[in-house]
């Protein structure tokens, strides 16, 4: 990897050095560790601790990202490829599909596919999670924006930490609404009774933010779409659970009785960004799959209540 500059932004200033480094570049913080401990970090030129406060106008250079001990191989996988040019890929996910490899899933994830499709990929993330800049769940659909260069990496990291790229969601959820905005502002941590899911809570969280919009109520569901502020784990599946308005077809954060799908009918729409390079404003869209359309055309027409 070529030496990389990233310019801290307001939006991230006073946090911890490693903390920050974890939003800028969407690493754990082991791997933020790893590079701290070994000195591949300078902040304004100079070796700073873990500690240090990030300021507005911070220049953080990292010299060198450490790679991971894995064999993760390209596999021929057909990708719905929604745009693409020499520094970044549009995506639109299947759902089912894992985007990066991980315990249980090192075959068949969209880092597979991608590998086997581009010569080239950011390696910010090490080698589980090549040009890997945000997720999306297993069974949730649609747009990811993937990276082919450090480059652009660092500068889509950046708008995601601050705000400046947006994702838009549709959803369709259990019961309707009694009004047509609403946001969920609600921390989001590990659930203390079962580790592998989820929770609002006030022990050991991180802010979450959730906006939705009601495009449709029907008898005993409604039809929403979702923006966010955070983008934490599971976000909108915790939040329209929280809010007694789980979404239909979730097998973790949904009720036992719902709608045969197959899965949950979340479905990444849209994806604002500002181009890499070019500084182009841009904006992709993508249908959410058949199944989602066939459960909202049948409530649409009452054969579904």
């Amino acid at each position: 990897m070529e030496e990389q500059k990233i310019t801290v932004q307001d939006k991230g200033a006073g946090e911890r050095l490693d903390k920050a480094l974890c939003t800028l570049l969407d690493i754990s913080r082991k791997r933020s560790k790893d590079l701290l401990d070994q000195e591949n970090v300078l902040v304004n030129d100079v070796k700073e601790k873990a500690s240090y406060k990030v300021n507005a106008g911070d220049v953080i250079t990292i010299l060198d990202m450490p790679t991971e001990e894995i064999d993760v191989r390209p596999e021929n996988i057909p990708l719905d490829i929604v745009y693409e040019d020499e520094d970044i890929l549009v995506i639109n996910k299947p759902r089912g599909m894992v985007v990066h490899p991980a315990p249980g899933h090192y075959s068949g994830t969209l880092v597979n596919a991608l590998m086997y499709h581009c010569k080239d990929l950011s390696g910010i993330n090490g080698v589980m999670r090549p040009g890997i800049v945000h997720r999306i769940d297993k069974d949730t659909s649609g747009l990811i924006v993937v990276c082919k260069n450090d480059e652009a990496h660092a500068a889509l990291s950046a708008q995601l930490a601050d705000k400046t790229a947006h994702r838009e969601y549709v959803a369709i959820v259990h019961h309707p609404f009694s009004h047509t905005f609403g946001t969920v502002n609600a921390p989001i941590g590990r659930d203390e009774r079962n580790r592998q899911n989820m929770a609002v809570t006030a022990k050991n969280s991180k802010e979450a933010v959730t906006h939705f919009e009601v495009l449709e109520n029907f008898k005993n569901y409604a039809y929403i779409k979702c923006t966010l502020e955070t983008g934490r784990t599971h976000q909108i599946r915790v939040h329209m659970q929280y809010i007694e308005h789980p979404i239909v077809g979730d097998p973790k954060y949904g009720p036992r009785k719902t709608l045969k799908t197959d899965g949950q009918l979340l479905h990444a729409r849209a994806l604002e960004l500002v181009h890499p390079k070019t500084k182009e404003k841009m904006r992709f869209e993508a249908e959410p799959p058949q199944i989602f359309q066939e459960v909202l055309h049948k409530l649409e027409t009452g054969e579904l209540e």
